[in-house]
């Protein structure tokens, strides 16, 4: 009995010890056990502009649908030929990524991380939802991160939490509530983020505003009178400043090694119909001297289509998107005041709607660094250009789309929302005539989430580029 008793105590403490050595082994040494906040949101802030900036959700999807750039080769995502491994990355690094690394911020003890960690990380993370509902509608959000395999939240519940959130945000953000490092954007400037914050609650206010009006008026009142105030100008821009290679903008990555891409004809068409003088910012002259014009590329053309028109006779996006250096721009100054028009238009507030249309435009060419008041007022008494009371979502919703050019998913998003531009679908797409209103989800969930997929669809409706979201009304 003895015996038996110290074989099982010294069987007991050799497991002990072998465990011990596995923890060991199996301990990776170049990873962080307990990630620093700091950490987390300069990753955050880089991935997230990378995520907006990239190429799968902005100059081969969201771009090609709002019409701003168009393909000259290899054009199935610009005629729409397309499927649900197409747009993954939105979901993916939204999800496993950005939101994942966000609240683990969130969770972080006081002592791990002060308040003004978690505003920032919670206004972040709000971003990235209003991305993901945006593209795709319906989608997981209340039960994220604490199941595998979360319900799907009906768009309108993602948007009034999302306001929900801000407005928790704005509360523990303080400047006198801790300092934050690894702010690569406003520099641990909590007064930017705060203006931050009511700035994407009046975006985000204006989403549902079709809807949910008596709402939407609520929450831009609630923005617009806060005293932290909105993004008052373009110094105070949300963007994310590149560097050079490796960490270049991705558009600028990608022409160091592909050539298929050119400005839409119908971005150029506009442009040029408005002598608007920021053609030569959004686009290149063609490489043959002897067009001796800007010349769009028509987007939805088959491959030899759109190679017959001419890889030196059309023009690249401008020089000014694709360099090394060129900012992930994500919230503008312009786009504030197109809010704050449309906010007054609606008598949500109380303004000058035909004024901050016209300081929007301005903030607009004053951003691409076009500072010429003459050549601004010219532009601004053009007809073509006034600002029509009677249609506000025409006038707001071209001249937003204009100054949006590079911005691809809020580009799609708000020629949803607003309806203007008027687009046609290219001559060799493949919706029968009919323009993409959302992304699909990627093929993962049927196989991963089948039940809560389906519950989805069978609320949103089919999953499908045509199927129009919730918050997209005729």
């Amino acid at each position: 009995m003895f015996r038996n008793t110290c074989l099982i105590i010294l069987f007991a403490v050799t497991l002990s010890a072998c465990n011990d050595q596995l923890d060991k082994i199996n301990e990776n040494p170049n990873a962080t056990e307990h990630p620093l906040p700091a950490y987390l949101l300069t990753g955050s802030l880089k991935q997230g502009a990378d995520l907006y900036w990239g190429a799968d959700n902005n100059f081969n999807s969201s771009l090609l649908f709002a019409q701003q750039w168009a393909k000259i080769q290899y054009t199935e995502p610009d005629r729409y030929d397309v499927s649900n491994t197409d747009f993954t990355t939105l979901w993916d690094t939204g999800y496993a990524t950005l939101i994942t690394d966000l609240n683990t911020i969130l969770n972080f003890t006081d002592e791990e991380a002060n308040p003004n960690y978690k505003g920032v990380a919670l206004t972040l993370r709000s971003w990235v939802f209003q991305l993901l509902t945006d593209a795709y509608g319906d989608i997981p959000y209340t039960e994220v991160g604490q199941t595998t395999t979360p319900a799907y939240d009906t768009q309108r519940t993602v948007y009034l939490g999302l306001l929900a959130d801000l407005s928790e945000a704005q509360s523990l953000l303080n400047a006198s509530a801790g300092a934050i490092e690894g702010d690569v954007v406003y520099g641990g400037n909590i007064s930017q983020w705060k203006k931050l914050v009511n700035s994407l609650r009046l975006r985000i206010a204006l989403r549902i505003a079709d809807r949910e009006p008596e709402l939407a008026k609520q929450a831009i009142i609630d923005a617009t009178s806060d005293a932290a105030g909105l993004i008052s100008s373009n110094s105070g821009t949300f963007q994310f400043i590149y560097t050079s290679s490796p960490q270049q903008n991705p558009a600028s990555a990608w022409f160091e090694t592909r050539d298929d891409y050119r400005i839409s004809k119908t971005m150029v068409d506009r442009l040029y119909e408005l002598s608007d003088p920021r053609l030569p910012v959004y686009a290149q002259l063609p490489s043959d001297e002897s067009v001796g014009a800007y010349v769009g590329a028509v987007n939805g053309l088959s491959n030899s289509d759109a190679n017959s028109q001419g890889f030196a006779k059309t023009s690249l996006p401008g020089s000014y998107f694709l360099t090394s250096e060129s900012p992930a721009v994500i919230f503008s100054y312009s786009e504030v005041l197109f809010d704050l028009a449309e906010a007054t238009a609606r008598g949500y507030i109380a303004g000058d709607a035909e004024e901050l249309y016209k300081e929007a435009i301005t903030a607009s060419f004053n951003q691409f660094g076009i500072t010429d008041a003459t050549a601004i007022a010219a532009y601004l008494a053009q007809p073509s250009v006034a600002y029509d009371a009677s249609d506000y979502k025409k006038s707001i919703g071209t001249q937003k789309w204009i100054a949006f050019f590079g911005q691809g998913l809020d580009a799609f998003a708000e020629w949803r929302r607003l309806d203007y531009p008027q687009l046609t679908a290219g001559p060799a797409t493949v919706l029968d005539g009919e323009m993409p209103y959302r992304f699909f989800y990627p093929g993962t969930e049927q196989s991963l989430n089948g039940k809560n997929y389906q519950a989805a669809v069978a609320h949103q409706g089919a999953d499908l580029l045509t199927t129009k979201l919730w918050f997209d009304v005729e």
